[in-house]
């Protein structure tokens, strides 16, 4: 039995605060539990009074003739301590603590919520809260909450399970999806999540024979790694999970030192461990029950394209405009099947969509013959039907519903559905078939893009790798030059330079690796190096590696009058190829994050950056630098020759290898520019900013 188990289907629970007023929300959750269906014992426990609500009252749970299953606590937030130890005294070992006033508050409630925190761990009970709106289940009449939604809807019994910190926010989303008609198996709001959280809520829901599809919000999240093993088992599984996060901020000032810190935020962050734990962030909740819906009645698309047959030539056109935006494929289907298609409708247009006209209303005979011509012409993952308003003529309604049924027989992994008006009565029968039914076309198409693109996601879902351990580090950097010197220990390429305290050593470092050389300011003060002008590019011989010296000085120390200045660096001119950024950060609760985008003065132009977790191996460095659309300049442009990307992959994955096993150390690592050529790449500068140091270079 999963640890929260009894939360959702206690066979006893104990109502801690009942009310006899159902205005009151001790009371509204107990007229919940009397008449809703719980078919469990009940014990409403009140100080002063004999019977609540018919039911006999105990002045305190340790009265009780047994030891519920659950216990839900709805007092004063300062009564709620003691109601804790009376539940532990009795043995009670879940409680969710449906009273508010405490961390949400400020002041005297993060203390008090403290406690509760303390108590749990110490008591050995698993605790939901505080300020949550308790957890449901449907299919066991089980409603242990005081929610509103209640008094005037019940939510249907169902496979979607709902996990949402916000409890407004849950209720929601289980009253909207009942009134699509979208049953719910098991919904939480776990609130200030003392103990129990989203993540582990989703691990129940991953585990419960009864919940095929996941529906979770964020707003924050406390334990990077719980979160993570829960959405890979989800993927695992195959259960789909929709995922909202809402509300975003950055990283944090140490990491923001570096662009890779700036570019980041909690919010890019987070969307990429969705995306590599196999979950499909969704914007809206709207979006969100569409694709639950889609995965619940149908198939998870086995391919991201679709094809369409609509009754209307503007339907087909906006549907294809909407596959394009969702990230469908559209393919032109085969000769054959065309010529299929217009032997049984010879006025029906296009290649996909293929527009019947509205002539097909009175040939609905043929609908079967198209639709399944049009699966045998392409690849299609769905196929997605525009029909009007004939959902609602029940006189023409089973020869659609043949084709319809016929398409699934001879298609049961492809994704089909219906878009119409339609009564309910056709809604359910095509439902109970596994056919969702939609009235706006784009909404249709969005859903089945998410559907698709969760089946991709959940086969693509993997483990991280287990970082090396290696020995502390047990240093600072003060400067590029020494930034370098590690990085380059780690595996990432660096071309031959020289750090020169002196002119006399400038001129020589310059003569040994070949004019023209690049000579640039040596201070830990001055990470940022071309905002004040620290940067000379081809310096041709040594008179001017002699001026070039005094003037990079003399802007130096213009700029930071104040500033530790260690000479120069002295490095051969690179010529051709890419510039791309290549970094690290350490996020406070995912840890160690891999970043790639185009580098130099692009990388803050366009922010067109990708980010991963660390370590990689090369397949995921693949995906990374794919993820960014500056990929394309490696292949070639205009002309170009092709750039060596195995060499930025390998240095990809040393440099995660590296954040990954050194992530109590290290903040963060940029790399930019880092030039991809056509044959080698190599680190032109590098910046590292170690933990808790003062100085970030």
């Amino acid at each position: 039995m999963h640890p929260l188990e009894k939360m959702f289907r206690p066979r006893s629970v104990a109502v801690v605060g009942a009310s006899g007023d159902p205005e009151k929300l001790g009371g509204r959750t107990l007229l919940h539990l009397k008449e809703l269906g719980y078919q469990g014992r009940i014990y409403p426990i009140n100080v002063s009074a004999a019977e609540v609500q018919g039911l006999p009252a105990w002045r305190s749970v340790a009265e009780l003739p047994e030891t519920p299953d659950s216990a839900l606590i709805l007092l004063p937030a300062s009564r709620v301590a003691q109601a804790i130890d009376d539940c532990a005294a009795k043995g009670v070992k879940h409680v969710q603590v449906l009273s508010s006033g405490f961390a949400e508050e400020g002041g005297e409630g993060v203390a008090m919520q403290a406690r509760l925190a303390e108590q749990a761990r110490a008591y050995g009970i698993r605790l939901t809260g505080p300020n949550c709106l308790g957890s449901i289940s449907p299919p066991d009449g089980f409603f242990g909450t005081f929610s509103s939604l209640l008094a005037t809807a019940k939510p249907p019994p169902g496979i979607v399970g709902v996990a949402t910190q916000s409890g407004a926010y849950g209720s929601h989303i289980y009253a909207v999806a009942g009134f699509r008609g979208i049953g719910i198996s098991r919904a939480i709001a776990t609130g200030n999540e003392v103990d129990i959280d989203v993540s582990e809520a989703i691990d129940y829901l991953v585990e419960d024979p009864g919940t095929r599809v996941i529906c979770a919000s964020l707003e924050g999240c406390g334990n990077g790694d719980r979160l993570r093993r829960a959405l890979l088992k989800a993927a695992a599984a195959r259960k789909p999970v929709i995922i909202m996060k809402v509300g975003s901020s950055e990283v944090g000032a140490a990491a923001a030192a570096t662009h890779t810190g700036s570019l980041a935020g909690e919010d890019r962050v987070i969307d990429t461990v969705f995306r590599e734990c196999g979950a499909l962030r969704v914007s809206s909740i709207e979006e969100m029950l569409d694709v639950a819906y889609v995965c619940s009645i149908a198939p998870l698309p086995p391919l991201e394209s679709a094809g369409m047959i609509s009754v209307s030539g503007g339907i087909g056109v906006l549907m294809a405009d909407a596959c394009v935006d969702a990230g469908l494929t559209v393919p032109v289907l085969s000769s054959e099947a065309l010529a299929e298609i217009h032997a049984v409708q010879p006025m029906a247009g296009g290649r996909n969509p293929i527009d019947t006209t509205a002539q097909l209303a009175g040939r609905l005979h043929v609908i079967e013959t198209i639709s399944q011509s049009m699966m045998r012409g392409a690849d299609l993952g769905a196929l997605l039907f525009y029909l009007a308003h004939l959902g609602r003529d029940m006189r023409r309604f089973p020869k659609i519903e043949g084709a319809f049924l016929a398409l699934r027989r001879n298609q049961p992994d492809r994704t089909v559905v219906a878009v119409m008006t339609h009564i309910d009565e056709v809604r359910l029968r095509l439902e109970a078939q596994g056919i969702p039914v939609f009235e706006d076309p784009t909404r249709a198409v969005r859903a089945v893009a998410g559907a698709a693109r969760l089946r991709r996601l959940q086969e693509a879902a993997e483990a991280l790798p287990v970082a090396t351990p290696a020995e502390p580090l047990g240093m600072a950097i003060a400067n590029e030059a020494m930034a370098k010197a590690l990085i380059a220990r780690a595996g990432v390429p660096v071309p031959p330079e020289e750090a020169c305290a002196t002119v006399e050593a400038a001129i020589a470092a310059a003569d040994r690796l070949g004019y023209p050389v690049v000579m640039k300011i040596l201070s830990e003060d001055i990470p940022h190096k071309t905002e004040v002008g620290g940067v000379l590019l081809n310096v041709a011989d040594g008179p001017a590696v002699a001026a070039g010296f005094a003037t990079l000085m003399q802007r130096a120390r213009t700029a930071r009058l104040d500033a530790l200045l260690d000479g120069v660096l002295v490095a051969p001119m690179m010529r051709g190829g890419v510039e791309t950024i290549i970094g690290t950060l350490r996020d406070p609760v995912f840890g160690p994050m891999v970043m790639f985008g185009l580098g130099g003065v692009a990388v803050e132009l366009f922010r067109d950056v990708a980010f991963a977790s660390a370590p990689l191996t090369p397949q995921r460095a693949e995906a990374l630098i794919d993820g960014s659309r500056g990929a394309v300049l490696l292949k070639g442009w205009r002309g170009g020759p092709p750039l060596d990307r195995p060499a930025l992959v390998e240095a990809l994955c040393a440099l995660s290898h590296f954040a990954a096993a050194h992530h109590d150390e290290i903040e963060s690592v940029e790399v930019n520019p880092f030039l991809v050529r056509e044959k080698g790449a190599c680190a032109l500068d590098a910046l590292v900013a170690f933990r808790g140091t003062a100085k970030n270079h």
